[in-house]
């Protein structure tokens, strides 16, 4: 069935790689009623010949050249079939359902005869999907449509989409695939977390409401096209008598608060697996935060233990403040969707990517820290305006004990260089931890430079 380059669509039975291919391959669609047709009609036909047995001779023949005609018309007809798939949605929470829609029009003069419509999608999504479809009218469609549902994250193609072909007697079955794929990203869960506000004085910028007054001469002002309501004293007439139109002066600026989530992504920071493993935990936390920072108007990136970023390696790496927040998100949700562990045994790396001063709020979600990377992240402290730290002892959540002693020590010392860190515990909402966090930081004060605004 010859695909239709750039879409889930085909046409078919088409014949491709030669005559003689493609009655081999016609040939080997007989079913075992065909072949047993076949094979009983040759029989019949030899024992009769050598017996002498005329009408037993025709009969034979007639059980062994049925079978032959039905694969001769079947492949023979030449109907036309085209298929598309919708997914809905196409990105989906892990432990959520999406819904996939497939639809068949028969794009010939012909009706077709009995169809099997089969996708093929990755076991953690569920059974193969099959859908037996009857007769279709010369320009008519069937729409179908299955669920699936995965509870580990990550990026899964359906299709291709096979239709199997049959003839009325059910001797022969002819299966063609479409060439063309979907992908389904199944991202990390999510929490909705509560509103937190911190004490001190403010650095950034708040939600990203504040402004700033442009302080320059005219020459700098960043003109712009007036809309209704506008003040007339800010009417900038030489911008006015260049463009045409009535200009005013852009005399504010919006500027978004800053905030890098980052992961510790280290294969030797976590233990175990499974969708309630500490690692898990960890990349649904980041997702959290990502999309309730986003929500509260900052400018955002996610940072990994690598030194890479998302969205992007362009520029500053910040997302909110130059394109939507909703394509952010969903850029950052994708790279968590398949976010795996890295080789690297330390954080360099992400202390390198941390400019010093300019990166607003930092929250971490580490795994488990030895002296030297504990001394590296209490570093990056310094980096940022502030910090906050949620530290996994993936120890205790294989054997649902407590945090162990290291653990406290380890946080001892990021407290001291001026983060506020918290352990998580096997199982622990995250939810709960963002407002203890709040609490610790409105409870200490702060530093003097302490980011304010709202971290929510």
């Amino acid at each position: 069935m010859p695909s239709v380059p750039g879409g889930a669509r085909g046409e078919g039975p088409g014949a491709g790689g030669g005559e003689a291919g493609g009655v081999r391959a016609a040939l080997s669609g007989l079913t075992t009623r065909g072949r047993s047709f076949l094979a009983a009609g040759l029989a019949a036909a030899g024992c009769a010949y050598i017996l002498g047995q005329d009408y037993l001779v025709r009969v034979g023949l007639l059980l062994a050249v049925l079978p032959l005609v039905c694969v001769t018309v079947l492949y023979r007809t030449r109907y036309r079939v085209a298929g598309s798939r919708r997914l809905s949605p196409s990105r989906v929470a892990a432990g959520s359902e999406a819904r996939v829609h497939l639809r068949l029009d028969n794009v010939s003069r012909l009706p077709t005869g009995l169809l099997m419509l089969q996708d093929h999608v990755p076991y953690v999504l569920g059974p193969r999907p099959r859908f037996v479809l009857d007769r279709v009218e010369a320009g008519g469609r069937r729409e179908v449509s299955y669920r699936v549902r995965s509870d580990l994250r990550g990026r899964y193609p359906l299709g291709p989409l096979q239709l199997r072909l049959s003839d009325p007697f059910g001797m022969c079955e002819l299966t063609r695939s479409f060439s063309a794929y979907d992908t389904l990203t199944v991202i990390p869960r999510t929490e909705t977390l509560p509103p937190v506000r911190l004490a001190g004085e403010a650095s950034g910028h708040g939600d990203g409401r504040q402004r700033s007054l442009a302080l320059a001469g005219d020459d700098d002002i960043i003109p712009r096209a007036y809309r209704h309501g506008d003040d007339l004293r800010r009417v900038h007439w030489r911008s006015t008598a260049r463009y045409g139109e009535l200009m005013v002066r852009r005399e504010e600026q919006p500027q978004r608060a800053r905030c890098t989530v980052l992961l510790d992504t280290r294969r030797i920071a976590y233990e175990g697996a499974g969708p309630d493993s500490a690692f898990e935990w960890a990349v649904s936390g980041a997702a959290s935060t990502l999309m309730h920072m986003l929500g509260r108007g900052f400018a955002v990136r996610l940072l990994t233990d690598t030194g890479s970023t998302a969205p992007g390696e362009s520029g500053d790496g910040f997302a909110g403040s130059s394109q939507e927040s909703a394509d952010a998100a969903g850029l950052m949700m994708d790279t968590l969707a398949v976010a795996d562990h890295s080789d690297g045994a330390g954080l360099s790396r992400a202390h390198e990517a941390l400019r010093g001063g300019r990166e607003g709020l930092l929250i971490a979600f580490f795994g488990d820290l030895d002296e030297e990377q504990a001394a590296l992240a209490a570093r990056m402290r310094q980096r940022s305006a502030a910090a906050i730290a949620f530290v996994l002892d993936s120890g205790s959540w294989l054997t649902g004990g407590a945090v162990a002693g290291a653990v406290e020590e380890r946080l001892r010392l990021l407290r001291e260089s001026g983060w506020t860190a918290l352990a998580v515990p096997a199982g622990a909402s995250l939810a709960e931890l963002w407002q203890l966090a709040g609490r610790q930081r409105a409870e200490s004060g702060g530093p003097s430079n302490a980011f304010s605004g709202g971290w929510s």
